[in-house]
């Protein structure tokens, strides 16, 4: 029979939770008019059997295990068996979290996910030790040094990939494209990751690539799109590619930030979840920083979250063309939610939903122009296969709700590419979709010049 001591903190804990309202993730201020979604009675038969399991490791698991690793043990598994991305964050994976948003951690460089038990890489970050040594979306990693992986929790392989900067480690992967399994030797790095990186690929068209979304994104940004029009000799830009690929994501605020620099109007993205704190709206402020210049986004299979945002803003309001491949399809929001000044919950509390109401949930954006995952110098059996949302155990499923406004709009097909060379001018005749891209904006900019001149006329 379990303790009255044990059996009053477990009724404590369990009302405790159902009662907990999810904070807003951009920080929003709570509305007085919110409604908590109705509690239903507790399931008093599993509760008893959870404190009943409760009172066995106390009494017969072969070690002594304190209450408080029990306990945190508990929220851990309320969380992960919820969906991919809601998970108990202690204090150092708190922390690391914070600082990934600003910028600047320690590790491989790699967003990763979980799937039957392994983990699965959805992109490498742009200069880090994962990209130079050539990890791709969609690896499967196995083993991380001699430890396998095979049903460890995410946070806990993510703790053994980070550590001291200039240490090895090794890791085992399986790729789809390989006969056998790699072995891929990294060494730990400080990651400063920098966000907005830009050129000029010739005069007047400009390459602007966003590896993540952070914090300070959008203030990089209009820095790039100043050096850049300097760089033009003061001239307007005729036309920018925005390369959105292998890019994870990031904050939320930062996505809808970006999307407003080229939007003078408009809706951006709306989330809408079972409380009232969960419906937001993020509209567009007048002001377009290149002025109705044409855009091409560049977009694959390892563009999720906050990518797919101002993929999809913009897509829908018509203000650029969308090209790549189907993205990965993470429309879900997930809100931090601190439970002591170093631990915190991170809880999907909800969808978001592009301006004409689509729900890129498990969906992804669909591209207007489809390209084949090939580059100039690419030889086929060396393109990756790429990790959809739709792919991760326990997804949200895709769920449609009536449009606040706007059609939905038809993609063409073409064909989808990929890799990064997004460092050298000579990627313009390595990275096919980057070549492509560069051939439609200047295609646009002749029509435009076309039209103008029919108009005055």
């Amino acid at each position: 029979m379990i303790k009255p001591q044990y059996l009053s903190v477990l009724f404590s804990l369990s009302l405790g939770l159902v009662s907990i309202l999810p904070l807003s993730i951009v920080n929003a201020q709570s509305d007085s008019t919110s409604t908590t979604p109705k509690i239903e009675p507790l399931p008093l038969e599993i509760l008893k059997e959870f404190t009943d399991a409760f009172a066995s490791i106390k009494t017969d698991y072969v070690e002594q295990v304190d209450d408080k690793t029990i306990l945190k043990n508990a929220i851990k598994g309320m969380m992960s068996g919820l969906d991919p991305h809601s998970s108990y964050l202690d204090e150092k994976s708190f922390k690391h979290l914070k600082e990934g948003t600003t910028g600047e951690f320690g590790g491989l460089g790699i967003e990763v996910g979980m799937e039957d038990g392994l983990i699965k890489v959805i992109s490498p970050i742009d200069d880090t030790p994962a990209q130079h040594a050539g990890i791709l979306p969609g690896d499967l990693i196995f083993r991380i040094d001699d430890k396998s992986v095979k049903e460890m929790e995410l946070d806990e392989s993510v703790k053994m990939m980070r550590g001291k900067p200039g240490t090895e480690i090794k890791l085992s992967i399986i790729r789809k494209s390989s006969d056998k399994p790699l072995e891929i030797t990294l060494k730990r790095a400080v990651i400063k990751v920098k966000s907005v990186k830009s050129r000029l690929l010739e005069d007047n068209f400009a390459y602007i690539r966003i590896s993540s979304f952070q914090s300070r994104t959008s203030e990089q940004m209009k820095k790039a799109i100043k050096k850049l029009v300097k760089d033009n000799k003061k001239q307007a830009l005729k036309g920018v590619i925005l390369d959105l690929r292998n890019n994870p994501g990031g904050v939320l605020n930062g996505s809808v930030d970006v999307a407003d620099i080229f939007l003078d109007k408009g809706l951006i993205v709306y989330t809408q979840g079972r409380i009232k704190d969960s419906e937001l709206r993020f509209s567009a402020t007048r002001g377009d920083a290149l002025k109705g210049a044409p855009i091409v986004v560049l977009v694959n299979g390892g563009s999720a979250s906050a990518s797919e945002i101002v993929a999809g803003a913009l897509q829908d309001h018509r203000r650029a063309i969308i090209m790549g491949s189907d993205t990965f399809g993470k429309g879900s929001v997930q809100t931090i939610k601190p439970l002591t000044k170093s631990t915190a919950i991170k809880l999907t509390t909800a969808r978001y939903y592009t301006p004409s109401g689509r729900s890129i949930q498990a969906e992804g954006i669909i591209p207007d122009i489809k390209l084949a995952n090939v580059s100039l110098e690419q030889n086929e059996k060396n393109a990756f296969s790429q990790i959809k949302e739709a792919d991760l155990k326990g997804h949200l499923e895709h769920k449609k709700i009536k449009h606040f406004s706007g059609k939905k709009k038809k993609s063409s097909t073409k064909n989808d590419k990929s890799t990064d060379k997004n460092e050298t001018d000579e990627d313009k005749t390595t990275d096919y979709a980057l070549h492509e891209a560069l051939n439609l904006l200047k295609g646009l900019n002749i029509l435009s010049h076309s039209y103008k001149n029919k108009i005055v006329k």
